[in-house]
């Protein structure tokens, strides 16, 4: 494998929680007096940290959200996880993979660290990570497009950003991860492939990207 680390998002590259997390945003906004759609929520919040959909609701009304948005919003989306998620289809045997061939791997996701660890618990993936193998926009302030999260895995994992190869499902990410100076895999489960530009290849289901890595 030319890469020395694998670095995955996790909403909808590890686990299957986009549909579930987006139907909970999509809903909780409208309630709040701010119409989103499930399609509008995938298009402007898929793969972005929370302070983005502050900053687009305040863009966009001039109003800000309530002080116990996040947490409300935390709350709905992991009673949502506790009872509808799994893992991606062919993970865990992706993960034995690299384990078997030594090649070491980590998660940076744009949720906090709390919702990986729940989501993780939730499909039994826990059991593939180390907790200094998770990386959480929490960790550097500002979520993806920036590339401040996937700079800091790659720099706490000791591997050179070139290196380091990124698996994606969102254009935010995509975008981050060329930022970081990366190559980047998109996952086209839910998002088309003519969304995830610039990407180093597509893929469509796990089984394939050992041989887009090799």
């Amino acid at each position: 494998m030319r890469y020395e680390l694998v670095i995955f998002d996790n909403d909808g590259v590890l686990v299957d929680s986009e549909p579930l997390a987006n139907t909970v945003l999509s809903g909780y906004l409208t309630e709040l007096g701010h119409p989103t759609s499930y399609d509008e929520s995938i298009r402007d919040y898929m793969g972005s940290a929370v302070h983005r959909v502050h900053d687009l609701i305040e863009e966009r009304t001039g109003q800000k959200l309530p002080e116990d948005f996040d947490t409300t919003l935390s709350s709905r989306t992991f009673a949502a996880f506790e009872q509808e998620l799994v893992a991606v289809d062919g993970v865990e045997e992706l993960l034995g993979k690299l384990v078997a061939d030594g090649v070491a791997y980590c998660v940076a996701s744009s949720g906090s660290h709390e919702r990986i660890r729940v989501g993780h618990r939730r499909t039994g993936i826990d059991q593939w990570f180390e907790d200094e193998w998770i990386f959480s926009s929490e960790d550097v302030g500002r979520g993806k497009p920036a590339p401040d999260l996937f700079l800091h895995a790659a720099e706490c994992m000791g591997v050179a950003p070139e290196r380091c190869v990124v698996i994606e499902d969102s254009p935010l990410g995509v975008e981050a991860a060329r930022a970081a100076g990366m190559d980047v895999y998109g996952f086209t489960s839910m998002m088309p492939a003519d969304r995830l530009v610039g990407v180093t290849g597509h893929f469509s289901d796990m089984s394939q990207l050992p041989g887009l890595l090799a």
